[in-house]
């Protein structure tokens, strides 16, 4: 009886199967062990030779079916309003593309998206100067926001380990940065432990990029990140930049950052150039208002110093003309990050504040981002002014004024 017992217990512990011995019973023909499982009651014969692959039939074995948590169910809800809104959104577009279409007198079949821009600036010519407020036409998945994918399995466990940080992307973003530079930390000590020192080389060179906007970074992530983890993200990049061995992890920086887009007007920002002591600057050299004309040039890394033909900014008497000049410099946030020397000519005072005041714009360029260049633009900053004064007509006593009548 005792070797049958701890036969049965050999053949449960190898299939690994929770079971309590219920009782034990001696028949006429044979000592059975009747064991109660989670599964089902099995009837062991009390033999040492027993096979248990033949007692143990896994295949009818049937564990529980795991009930979806709340969380699955509400996210599979939005998944499927939003695959429905999107499906009528797409049918919505399609028809109105074929209307649009039709209206043009063009094959439906063949108007393709660059056609309904066409057709749209055709129909509706809006001089309203912000991008955002004239009227666009364009595949719905390219507008609304695309759908976040369900970071929870079933049970409600979540898949990202900062998942409770409720922006498990941008935290673990923050975490990457902190590795790279550990990384680039490590190769500093091994390299001055070979007495090596990091050169120009060695570190990367972002004047011709800048880091993503807020807006882009929080459609990168599909979070919602707010202005001041935003100022930490571009600190913690900055700090990475500026690490004298940041070329070796350029891949990884590239990823948050952009080339410096190309202006409305389709002329390319000027590019950065360095002087002996190592300052960038950039020179604007066609600068023109009214019959003044002007070279102005910007140096980075400097404290605000402005210097007009040899002079401070008391070349110009009237605060007007002052004023036209730091305008720039104080909506870019630049008034004590560059220095400005400008050389003008011809003209009078508001001819040659002109000239300055575009210069400037135009050089500070080089120094922001691209979003900052469209709020310049926005404002004006970039904008040539090509007024003149009118010439005086013959006949009058001015360009639109008139000799006083009189009748005697």
């Amino acid at each position: 009886m005792k070797m049958a017992l701890s036969s049965a217990r050999a053949i449960l512990g190898r299939h690994a199967l929770h079971r309590n011995v219920m009782k034990t019973f001696d028949n006429s023909q044979r000592n059975v062990l009747c064991l109660s499982l989670n599964y089902s009651t099995v009837n062991i014969p009390l033999n040492n030779n027993i096979d248990a692959d033949s007692i143990f039939d896994t295949s009818e074995i049937t564990p529980n079916k795991k009930k979806l948590s709340k969380a699955m169910k509400a996210y599979l809800e939005r998944a499927k309003e939003y695959d429905e809104f999107i499906q009528k959104e797409k049918k919505e577009y399609q028809i109105g593309k074929r209307h649009l279409a039709n209206m043009m007198g063009m094959n439906p079949e063949e108007f393709t998206q660059e056609d309904v821009q066409k057709s749209i600036e055709y129909l509706f010519p809006s001089g309203l100067f912000d991008k955002k407020a004239r009227p666009i036409m364009e595949e719905p998945s390219k507008i609304f926001p695309p759908r976040k994918e369900a970071e929870f399995d079933e049970s409600g466990r979540p898949f990202h380990s900062m998942f409770y940080t409720l922006r498990p992307n941008f935290y673990e973003s923050l975490y990457n940065m902190i590795e790279e530079l550990e990384k680039l930390n490590k190769l500093e000590d091994e390299e001055l432990r070979k007495g090596l020192l990091p050169n120009a080389a060695n570190k990367m060179n972002a004047d011709a990029s800048s880091w993503v906007s807020l807006t882009d970074l929080q459609n990168l992530f599909l979070e919602n990140v707010i202005d001041k983890e935003y100022e930490n993200f571009i600190n913690a990049g900055e700090r990475l930049i500026n690490h004298p061995y940041s070329e070796n992890a350029r891949e990884f920086i590239m990823k948050y950052r952009v080339t410096k887009a190309l202006l409305s007007d389709g002329l390319m920002v000027l590019p950065l150039e360095y002087d002996n002591q190592g300052r960038p600057f950039v020179t604007v050299k066609d600068s023109m208002r009214k019959s003044s004309e002007g070279v102005v040039k910007v140096l980075g890394n400097g404290s605000g110093k402005i210097t007009i033909n040899g002079k401070d900014i008391t070349y110009f008497k009237r605060i007007q003309h002052r004023e036209q000049i730091i305008f720039p410099l104080i909506f870019t946030n630049m008034q004590d990050k560059v220095d400005v020397e400008a050389t003008v000519w011809n003209g009078g005072p508001t001819g040659q504040a002109g000239v300055i005041r575009w210069g400037i714009s135009w050089a500070l360029r080089s120094f922001v981002d691209a979003e900052l260049i469209e709020k310049m633009r926005l404002a004006g900053l970039l904008s040539r002014d090509w007024r003149n004064r009118e010439r005086k007509k013959p006949g009058q006593e001015g360009a639109r004024r008139k000799f006083t009548w009189r009748k005697r």
